[in-house]
């Protein structure tokens, strides 16, 4: 089975259901997306909750991968600089694959589609991704072609006396 991926799709009650409960699962698996577990879906509500008001200004674009049930499985955002210096490069945020398919080669999916989403919108050049030290996960991106391009050591503070490094990735798309 492989997923299926969608730009754009349209914003529902089942899709926000959806999103809802998979970045819940993930941060109560420990997934780096902006939490500290335990998490609960009304801690997460808010937070996607701006995530689609940037969609609805046109800042912000959402890629979803569905399993075979149609389920959300996957999403990143693709989130478009606004100042006009660097309009060339866009943020990758929320990146986040369902535990349950995980260990599949998803991630790597998910992380392809995004790339292939990016080279789409007209002038972008580049992805930029930030992401908890300690986790591994800047070892997973490195393996999908992103570089460490910077690092803030002590930037996140997951608990009194675990801060982790910010760190500061790139993929250029070689247009």
């Amino acid at each position: 089975m492989t997923l299926t991926f969608e730009l754009d799709p349209e914003v529902d009650g089942t899709l926000r259901d959806g999103i809802t409960g998979l970045w819940t699962d993930v941060s109560n698996a420990g997934g780096a997306v902006g939490f500290v577990p335990p998490v609960t879906d009304g801690d997460v509500r808010p937070e996607l909750a701006k995530h689609l008001a940037a969609m609805a200004e046109g800042r912000t674009r959402l890629l979803i991968g569905r399993d075979e049930d149609g389920a959300v499985a996957a999403t990143a955002f693709l989130a478009l600089n606004t100042h006009r210096l660097m309009t060339h490069w866009l943020w990758l945020y929320t990146v986040m694959v369902h535990p349950r398919h995980q260990g599949r080669g998803y991630g790597r999916d998910l992380m392809e589609a995004a790339a292939r989403a990016a080279r789409g919108i007209g002038g972008i050049e580049a992805v930029r991704l930030t992401c908890r030290g300690g986790t591994g996960v800047d070892r997973f991106y490195a393996s999908c072609g992103y570089k460490e391009v910077g690092r803030v050591p002590d930037a996140i503070r997951v608990a009194d006396g675990d801060d982790r490094d910010d760190i500061i990735m790139l993929l250029p798309l070689g247009l």
